[in-house]
């Protein structure tokens, strides 16, 4: 195959953006029909030249025909639907019954989450582990909260290299989901404002107390309705074909969560605290996007790097 044809099924590839066993299916059948089609227009007494052009005239945009790949391929069962909201249900759940003081259930919930992550990343990365995936962060973020209660010479010394920790896992993570699609990385990273802006009401300065668990009994049922909402979102962004739709369906239920947390719990989380969080929920949607890009961008320059480099002349 020609080096501009190769070229176009690199474009394809790079915006197709859905699992890795289907991407290699779609373009192992696009190669096939495009080399039998090069093979007719041959056969038709066209040079390889002309039989070139006239394939990529025929076959149109590559960014299109990436689109429309996408929409025939994106949308998941209602299994798939099913098990990306589980995560959000079970937490949802937690707090509806009264469960979250039980040791017992949050360890069991922990672990579900913890192994069905690995499975899903181990097992080809299905677009309904990545909400699995932004739960598994909780340990992490739990244990930064025992830190805060150690001794403050131990504090000073065991928190910075816990939060260089933290965010090197965070951005392994994060880089790995954006390699796939950026837009699962927002999917996964969803619930942290939501998380975030909880935990400031609940937990004012950071330092759980009884009062906390006062807090946490009163606005369970809040809290699950929160929970609720997400896991109804996720259900259906894996259910939904359109790209555009996803991106506007992210960002309507990630507003209303932020806007019921703030409304419900009575002036505790102050406008400053509000627009912080709207920022976080923003960056969710910006900064992968723009993470993506640079990757994209570093591959090119490596590409050619390795391509133009003389071992290679």
């Amino acid at each position: 195959m020609t080096t501009a044809l190769n070229h176009y099924l690199e474009i394809i590839r790079n915006n197709l953006r859905i699992d890795l066993a289907e991407e290699k299916e779609v373009i192992s059948e696009l190669e096939t029909h495009i080399e039998d089609k090069l093979q007719e227009l041959k056969e038709c007494g066209l040079s390889e030249e002309e039989a070139e052009r006239t394939c990529l005239g025929l076959l149109g945009s590559a960014r299109v025909i990436a689109r429309q790949i996408y929409e025939a391929h994106s949308q998941g069962s209602w299994c798939q639907a099913f098990l990306a909201a589980m995560p959000h249900l079970l937490f949802s759940a937690l707090f509806a019954l009264n469960w979250w003081h039980h040791i017992g259930w949050l360890s069991i919930i922990l672990v579900m989450v913890i192994g069905t992550s690995i499975y899903g990343w181990w097992h080809g990365k299905p677009a309904w582990v990545f909400p699995w995936l932004g739960f598994s962060l909780i340990p992490v973020a739990a244990f930064g909260l025992i830190l805060l209660y150690l001794p403050k010479e131990w504090s000073l010394l065991t928190i910075p290299f816990y939060f260089l920790f933290a965010l090197w896992w965070l951005f392994c993570i994060v880089v790995q989901t954006t390699k796939r699609d950026w837009l699962l990385s927002s999917l996964m990273l969803l619930p942290v404002p939501i998380i975030i802006g909880w935990f400031l009401t609940l937990a004012p300065g950071a330092k759980i107390t009884a009062q906390t668990m006062e807090r946490v009994n009163y606005f369970a049922p809040w809290i699950a309705v929160s929970f609720l909402i997400l896991a109804l979102t996720i259900a259906a962004f894996i259910r939904l074909r359109q790209r555009w739709l996803r991106i506007a369906l992210l960002i309507i239920s990630g507003l209303l969560t932020l806007t019921i947390v703030v409304y419900y719990v009575g002036g505790k989380l102050d406008a400053q605290t509000f627009a912080g969080l709207i920022l976080v929920m923003w960056g969710l949607f910006l900064i992968p996007p723009l993470l993506e890009r640079w990757l994209r961008k570093s591959r090119r320059i490596f590409k050619r790097h390795v391509f133009f480099s003389p071992r290679y002349q």
